[in-house]
Formats: structure tokens, sequence, C-alpha cells
């Protein structure tokens, strides 16, 4: 079974590069070939993991269930696989040719800057930094190769993922997980 999902963005949000951005940045926003903002399906995989196992640990799920759906390791160092493929968040196709044939990519992003504060209430020297964001917007996405009751599990954990990406408790990355079509 595969089921489709969207990623309703609701505020500012940075997925990292890894990389800077010379004077304009420090911090880049993860782009694909043609300068779009996209979640790796690594991503997704690991913060939906993280969902359930924050959701087990109250009690509303299974080990075992959670090592379908993701793997696991055992303490000789052999993995075994999930069942489940998780692909990248992009953009809706329609959307994705819109940007691209009018060359609006650039549109998508903006600078923000911060600094630490020292306990008087000044700047601390040379801690500017200066990251970019993706403006709100709709990604989709999907995961493939599940099971009814693993579509159940990962459903349960879209409720609970409420913000993704850097600064998520400074106002970055707030979101909403819907499930579009089951297949």
């Amino acid at each position: 079974m595969t089921l489709k999902y969207q990623i309703k963005m609701l505020s500012d949000w940075h997925v990292g590069s890894g990389l800077d951005g010379g004077a304009a940045a420090d911090a880049l926003v993860l782009k694909d070939k043609d300068g779009l903002p996209y979640i790796s399906g690594k991503t997704m995989k690991g913060l939906l993991k993280d969902a359930l196992l924050d959701m087990m640990d109250v009690g509303h799920c299974k080990q075992k269930d959670i090592n379908h759906i993701f793997g696991y390791e055992v303490k000789n160092d052999r993995t075994y696989k999930g069942c489940a493929f998780f692909s990248n968040a992009i953009l809706p196709k329609d959307e994705r040719e819109e940007i691209v044939s009018h060359s609006l990519a650039e549109h998508l992003y903006r600078n923000i800057a911060s600094t630490k504060i020292k306990k008087n209430g000044v700047a601390q020297d040379n801690s500017l930094r200066t990251m970019e964001v993706t403006q709100p917007l709709t990604l989709e996405a999907w995961i493939s190769d599940i099971e009814e009751k693993d579509v159940v599990l990962l459903e349960k954990a879209f409720k609970w993922l409420r913000k993704l990406g850097v600064n998520r408790n400074r106002g970055l990355g707030r979101c909403q997980l819907i499930t579009t079509e089951k297949l």
C-alpha cells in the first residue's frame, strides 16, 4: 500500500543543506537542481520515527510496530530493514513547472538574522548569524510498501509531528501533515 500526504508549512522553515552562502547567509536551504526546496525522504523517515518513539513513551504504540516500518538494529550490529520507503517531499508538479518556467524560485526564500544577547542585554561580538528560510508552502510526498495497520500508525504520527527543521523552538517550521490518498 502507498500513503500519499502533504506537508503544509504554516511558517517560514529551514531544512539545511549544510552549505553556507558566503556573505549572504551562514546557512542555506536544501534545494534541488532547479533551486526548489525539498525535504529528503530520510529526514521525513527520521522525524516520523521520532514522533512514534515519543508516542510509544506514553503508551500509544509498540516498539514492534515501529521496527516493522522503520527497521532496527540488534546488539551484535546486525540491522534489519523496515518495510517502508519514504519519498522526498517536493512541490506539486504544477507549481514546480510554473515556478521553474518563470524563474521564480528565488522568491521562495528570504534571509533572517539573529544574534546572541549577553546577560546585560547587549549583543555578543561576532555572534550575528544569517539563515536562509523558505516561506510557507505545501509539499507532497508518499510512503510506500506499507500495510493498512502501518497507515493507521503513520497517520497518528502525522498529527504528533507539528514542527520540522531548524529553530523549531523559535517559531520556524510549524507544519501540518495531511493524508491525501491511500493506494
